[in-house]
Order: C-alpha cells, then structure tokens, then sequence
C-alpha cells in the first residue's frame, strides 16, 4: 500500500468514525426529547401577612403539592410578586424555592412599609413521567 492510499484510507476511517459517533448522539437526543415531561400541581391552601414587628412582616404561603405523575418527590419552582411600598412604585420580583410531596410552606420577608400586592406560581420545573 502506497503512502497516499494509506493517508486516504485514514482520512476515510476517520470520517465514517465521526459520522458514526454524531448519529449516536443524535438518536440518543432524540430518545430523551421524546420521553414524556410532566408537571407538578402546586396550588395555594393558605396565605397570611404577620404584624409589622421591628419593622418587618413575613409572608407565609400554604402549598399543596400533586406530584403523583412525576418520578421525581421534589424540585423547582418561581413565586411572582408584586410589592407594594407606601412611597413609592410597586416591583414585581422572583423567589425559587423547593417543592416536595403533600404540602410545603414557604414565606418571604418585607419590610414594615411594604406589603404584596399579588401573588402566583410563575413556574414549575417539569419531572420525567412514570
């Protein structure tokens, strides 16, 4: 075999190589975009908004959390407020926190002149489905 002919036949094997390869992580891709996502249900039971004490208030939310087409028993999820101050433009804000199974509490601090305005889940991360 001439050297040229040796040079050809690596360049050849190599491109059948990576063409291999790339068709392997392109299936396997594939496979993992087609498995079914799901969705927690969290839904708000109850909220409450303490006393202004040393000039701070908490926020505390009651969640219940319907996670039984996911595999998964915890993950993430956005709280979207509306902050209302007494002087001055209301701001809308983004808190993550943690789900779990059954039911879960979560709270947020303000200061004594602040209050919320609204609230909502803004977003759930997706589980794999059973």
């Amino acid at each position: 075999m001439t050297e040229r002919s040796k040079r050809d036949y690596r360049k050849s094997y190599l491109s059948t190589l990576v063409a291999g390869a790339t068709m392997i992580l392109l299936y396997g891709s594939m496979q993992a975009a087609s498995e079914p996502v799901c969705t927690p249900v969290l839904a708000f039971k109850d909220v409450k908004l303490s006393e202004v004490k040393n000039h701070e208030r908490v926020w505390t939310g009651t969640l219940s959390v319907d996670a039984s087409k996911c595999t998964t028993t915890t993950g993430r999820f956005d709280l979207a407020m509306v902050r209302m101050i007494e002087h001055g433009p209301d701001m809308e804000f983004t808190e993550s926190f943690n789900w779990r199974l059954g039911e879960i509490s979560v709270s947020i601090k303000f200061h004594g002149t602040e209050a919320p305005l609204s609230y909502r889940i803004a977003e759930v991360a997706t589980c794999a489905c059973r």
